[in-house]
């Protein structure tokens, strides 16, 4: 359907509560983007294995797949407005735990952190990504959902500045080729030093989110409720489970946070293939966090003359078009291509989101929502096969060829199958394939 453009995305008299709740949106982007550096730093600074830096996406992504369905039981029995002051006093208490783990140095004191901090963010995309749904019309219920996302890359792009500039370039066990190798005195006060670059950011946004809470404690948030009340939760999960929309909506879920998660991720392993330094790399980074900020702010803008599950399609075939340049273009134009998958990745979260619980009531989209936060666990598995493909040859990331190709290049097949999933996700929609619920 195409989207009335007299149809207001939010009413006036609850813009005050819309801007918060998007706010947080910028909030949970933040956090993603200003950990992913410290898996690297954790591991230099506190001399880990890769295997024991690799906790700290554990403890990330971790705390997101337990946390998720909890979430969603609290907020289904009390309130959204419930839902977000617990999640976002967990991501403060989380944040918080910096201060006490830097001073204990040990590792499993910042991963504790992370894990509690993740709770809350759990609560968070649990409670937000349906409350913005049901913030008006439903007939720009998608477009409104995308527009509060679009504020998330926004968070992406100030973490990955934050963690660049005031936590990699300020370590000091970087300034050593050989660390471990330095006498025990000058690491110790190396380790101090770095362990509380590492933990300020976190203080401070523990801080910010603290201000966050107040703001939402002392306005009045809309209430939305089911005017049939609460099914049984057994009721929900079949009505759910028997949704085919919604379920495969979870699975394309899971497909594209897999692509995210590696074209961002394998990113410097790609440039290290073509001769490309890491310092270079952060730069194709950052680079691709604003074509996905610039490429949702477009999405945001043709949903209101395309329907959702159109657009999706075809940003999942640019995607794939992308990640064949990405495979088969060998130098530092198909590192151009795999900077560009960003801005086709912009819009699925959102547009997924919104298609798998379309039509849901509000007290299944609570559950349902879970389901869809969980998904996010794609973002931690696709990534190790990923990696696995990439060792096929040895450590290097060009030690054999596949198909004539380096195995970093061809790894990227599987961000490819991702997009080809989502695809055909967004067909069956469009199509109506999934007789028991209407097209978007």
């Amino acid at each position: 359907m195409n989207t009335n453009d007299t149809t207001p995305l939010v009413s006036k008299k609850i813009l005050l509560p819309f801007v918060l709740i998007t706010s947080l949106f910028a909030l949970w982007g933040f956090a993603n983007a200003v950990t992913d550096p410290m898996v690297q730093a954790f591991k230099k600074v506190l001399e880990l294995t890769n295997s024991q830096a690799a906790w700290v996406q554990m403890a990330f992504y971790g705390g997101y797949f337990c946390m998720a369905l909890p979430a969603a039981l609290f907020v289904r029995k009390f309130s959204y407005k419930s839902g977000i002051i617990i999640g976002l006093t967990l991501y403060a208490v989380g944040a918080l735990l910096f201060y006490p783990a830097a001073t204990t140095q040990q590792f499993w004191f910042f991963c504790l952190g992370l894990y509690v901090l993740t709770f809350g963010l759990a609560f968070l995309e649990t409670t937000a990504n349906p409350y913005i749904l049901s913030m008006g019309n439903s007939k720009t219920a998608i477009r409104r959902l995308n527009l509060a996302q679009a504020f998330n890359p926004v968070g992406l792009v100030l973490g990955l500045l934050v963690a660049k500039f005031f936590v990699l370039e300020k370590l000091q066990s970087d300034d050593y080729e050989n660390y471990s190798a330095l006498a025990e005195a000058k690491k110790t006060l190396i380790r101090t030093s770095d362990l509380m670059v590492i933990r300020d950011p976190y203080v401070i946004l523990g801080i910010v989110v603290l201000a966050v809470l107040v703001m939402i404690l002392l306005n009045k948030m809309p209430q939305v409720r089911d005017e049939e009340g609460i099914p049984s939760l057994s009721k929900t999960f079949s009505s759910l489970f028997k949704n085919k929309r919604y379920v495969y909506g979870v699975l394309a879920l899971v497909m594209y946070m897999g692509a995210q998660i590696m074209c961002w991720t394998y990113i410097y392993q790609y440039a290290e293939g073509i001769g490309v330094s890491s310092e270079t790399a952060a730069n194709y980074q950052l680079a691709a966090f604003f074509l996905f900020t610039i490429g949702r702010a477009i999405g945001t803008y043709l949903l209101k003359f395309m329907s959702s599950s159109k657009l999706l399609f075809y940003f999942a075939l640019f995607g794939i078009i992308c990640c064949l340049g990405t495979m088969f273009v060998q130098n530092e134009i198909g590192l151009y291509f795999l900077v560009m998958i960003s801005a086709f990745l912009s819009i699925m979260f959102p547009t997924i989101y919104g298609i798998a619980l379309d039509g849901l009531s509000e007290e299944d989209s609570k559950i349902g929502a879970a389901g869809l936060v969980m998904a996010i666990v794609g973002g931690a598995l696709l990534p190790q096969l990923q990696g696995i493909l990439i060792d096929l040859g040895g450590a290097g990331v060009s030690d054999i060829k596949i198909l004539g190709i380096s195995e970093i290049n061809f790894s990227f097949v599987l961000p490819a199958i991702c997009f080809l999933m989502v695809a055909l996700y967004a067909t069956a929609v469009y199509r109506n394939k999934f007789s028991a619920e209407k097209a978007s």
